[in-house]
């Protein structure tokens, strides 16, 4: 499991942890910042383009291969980003990054449901889900600590030793699940339309947030739901599908599914909105402004393992309900104290959602992996994982189209923003609450 964990965290920190260097790097790279954007895009992007087939890949060979292959990628393409002179072959080597990524993330929670015996697998999910959601908000401070001492380079540099000892490591501990023959191989066509319907999502949904360019925005959006009615339908008759249409015919997953696109949105939106909140309209230092948004990850730490104990006392589908009801309500809260300059009482409130997001996300994450069967557990895990891109994407799609409207330092586009959070929050509630009949 500290394998697990050990990736899982590299994976996921690697996706901000370069935010706060971009200002150092266009510099550096002679680039400009719009450019710039295209450091964090890459990688975002490949991992979800590639999350679905290294999944479906991993059902057939094993997600043991999946996973080295990964570290082995991830590992080579942070020494190739180390060592960039451009903005092109540093986007290029972050977007290798994000393929390596793909391939630990791919198949994570099918590795830990291998790892733990099933009346245990909640604890070894509440771990995960805690891991995932620190690495998730770390980055600008790990980043921080780094550049404190070190040039932007020494972002990717500190991931070589700790790749090679993933390497050696998963090649020694991790288990080998069972694989069974399937028929036909993974289409190139299913893969296309795949990466291809992700893609457009990405693209139209930033510009569409940005205002800049609606109308192409709209257009791209527009060609990505025409190319994934054809997608769908090329899957519809597969029994191993790319798309896991026979996953999401399960209501239970496909709840799970919704409830964690919605709660993923919401906690992008605010981790997003508070930076400009506390440093722009507070006036805040960068430090005093990371231990309030603190609270929120700190409060994770402790909720996440209680909620972990409580799968199999108590339906999941309730407990996600508790949760991100708990959620809504400090995103609320947030949203009506934006004017309130008291650190104190925005601690408390983020301490408040940290707890909802926590209660929530462990029992979720163990109803998508619980509910495939064990021969797709693969494909769960990179549903899962999809679900999480996915609700960030359009969380910063929602944002972007917020500060549009309303200027990103005023204190009103944060109070709408949170509001937004908020209404998310309480949808994704409602999709959890819906689960219980399932699970009762």
């Amino acid at each position: 499991m500290g394998t697990i964990v050990l990736g899982i965290t590299l994976a996921v920190l690697d996706s901000s942890v370069v935010n706060l260097a971009l200002p150092g790097m266009v510099r550096d790279l002679h680039a400009t910042a719009s450019g710039a954007v295209w450091i964090v895009n890459a990688y975002q992007l490949a991992t979800l383009v590639l999350l679905l087939p290294l999944a479906t890949l991993g059902d057939r060979v094993g997600y043991k291969r999946i996973y080295i292959a990964g570290v082995v990628v991830f590992t080579i393409a942070s020494g190739l980003a180390s060592f960039s002179t451009s903005l092109a072959m540093l986007a290029a080597a972050r977007a290798l990054q994000g393929a390596g990524a793909a391939g630990i993330m791919s198949v994570n929670s099918a590795l830990v449901r291998l790892t733990y015996p099933s009346d245990a697998l909640g604890r070894g999910v509440a771990l995960n889900s805690v891991t995932v959601a620190t690495a998730a908000v770390a980055g600008p401070v790990v980043a921080a600590a780094i550049l404190s001492i070190a040039s932007w380079p020494w972002l990717f540099l500190v991931n070589i030793p700790l790749g090679i000892a993933l390497f050696f490591l998963g090649r020694s501990v991790l288990p080998m699940n069972p694989t069974r023959p399937i028929a036909g191989s993974i289409s190139v066509v299913d893969v296309t339309l795949n990466a291809a319907m992700f893609v457009l999502l990405f693209l139209g949904a930033d510009l569409v947030g940005a205002s800049s360019s609606t109308t192409l925005g709209l257009l791209l959006l527009a060609a990505c739901v025409a190319i994934g009615v054809v997608h769908v339908r090329r899957q519809l008759g597969k029994e191993h599908p790319l798309l896991p249409i026979d996953l999401l015919r399960i209501p239970v997953f496909r709840l799970s599914m919704a409830t964690s696109v919605c709660a993923f949105a919401a906690q992008t939106i605010t981790f997003v909105t508070l930076p400009f909140l506390f440093l722009e309209a507070w006036h805040r230092t960068p430090g005093e402004a990371g231990i309030l948004i603190a609270g929120w990850p700190l409060a994770i730490i402790v909720s996440a393992p209680i909620a972990g104990r409580l799968i199999g006392r108590y339906p999941d589908g309730l407990l996600g309900a508790i949760g991100l009801g708990t959620l809504a309500t400090g995103l609320a809260l947030l949203a009506l104290a934006a004017h309130d300059t008291s650190s104190d009482g925005m601690w408390w409130r983020l301490a408040i959602c940290g707890i909802g997001f926590g209660l929530f996300q462990s029992p979720n994450n163990h109803t998508i992996i619980t509910s495939a069967p064990p021969h797709r557990a693969g494909a769960a895990s990179g549903m899962l994982g999809t679900a999480r891109l996915t609700g960030q994407a359009s969380g910063a799609a929602l944002l972007a189209a917020v500060f549009a409207v309303s200027s990103a330092h005023d204190v009103r586009s944060t109070e709408i923003a949170l509001s937004f959070a908020a209404g998310l929050a309480a949808i994704a509630a409602v999709f959890s609450g819906r689960r219980v009949k399932f699970q009762a």
